[in-house]
């Protein structure tokens, strides 16, 4: 018996995969928000409906046209995002939070999962929260307003990578919080920030030269552009510098989750 658990772990270390625990855990991540449908699915959608009337309302009639487009059909897209981001970080931090301040995290440590495959794990629940939002938001621009993606496959590209990167940071924030207010700081002063200054209800071609070059700096921007050049076809900036700054991000920030949920960083006692 030793024998066999010596060779599978052998066999673990090079590379096999634990296809039923990284199931079992993407199962329950998945479930975590599905459970709970009208608190994660059904709030975004009528969060994003509620900013898409106040600002038509408020502004949209006198704003005129932005890039050529309406300004409503302008920001339709980036609230789209905006909802998509928040939902995927907040399903990846509340879930490694919630586990540590119920001491049941070590639930998730003791089966054989590698830290990769915590991570697929982890992310799989909240790149699936942020394609039902998106695409949940996406049909009642269609059928509210009339929106049709322009390019669909470059849209849901961007959709998954941005639910990629910041389920991914939401799992380093999880991680690094030790308690609910600490997260509660995080996404108020950090992730909410980013999303809001982030050409989400603005072209950043009318910022001034020094925030326009500091916007571009930040992923977020780049992933509100990707999916609004996907759903109706103007952007700011090319979608294939898009693609390599979001993609670079997103795997830098996963390295790092994968770090921490493998050695243990403030995991461990």
């Amino acid at each position: 018996m030793e024998k066999m658990q010596d060779e599978t772990q052998g066999m673990r270390r090079f590379g096999r995969v634990n296809w039923l625990g990284l199931y079992t855990l993407a199962k329950r991540e998945v479930m975590r928000f599905a459970t709970v449908w009208t608190q994660t699915l059904l709030a975004p959608l009528v969060t994003a409906a509620l900013f898409l009337m106040i600002f038509n309302l408020a502004i949209g009639p006198r704003r005129g046209d932005v890039m050529g487009v309406p300004f409503l059909t302008f920001i339709a897209p980036g609230i789209l995002m905006m909802t998509v981001i928040q939902n995927a970080f907040a399903n990846c931090s509340s879930s490694i939070v919630i586990s540590k301040v119920q001491g049941n995290i070590v639930d998730t440590l003791m089966p054989p999962l590698s830290g990769a495959e915590l991570v697929l794990g982890y992310l799989a629940g909240g790149i699936a929260r942020g394609v039902v939002v998106a695409v949940t938001i996406g049909l009642g621009l269609l059928l509210v307003l009339g929106i049709a993606p322009a390019h669909p496959l470059i849209a849901l590209v961007f959709v998954v990578l941005g639910a990629a990167l910041m389920g991914a940071l939401g799992i380093v924030a999880g991680i690094y919080a030790e308690k609910f207010d600490q997260m509660a700081a995080i996404t108020n002063f950090i992730i909410t920030p980013l999303a809001f200054l982030s050409g989400t209800f603005y072209s950043v071609q009318a910022l001034p030269p020094v925030l326009n070059e500091i916007t571009h700096m930040n992923p977020i921007f780049y992933l509100i552009d990707g999916v609004r050049f996907g759903v109706i076809g103007v952007s700011d900036s090319s979608p294939m510098l898009g693609l390599a700054v979001c993609g670079t991000a997103t795997l830098a920030v996963s390295l790092l989750a994968w770090w921490m949920l493998r050695s243990g960083y403030r995991l461990k006692a």
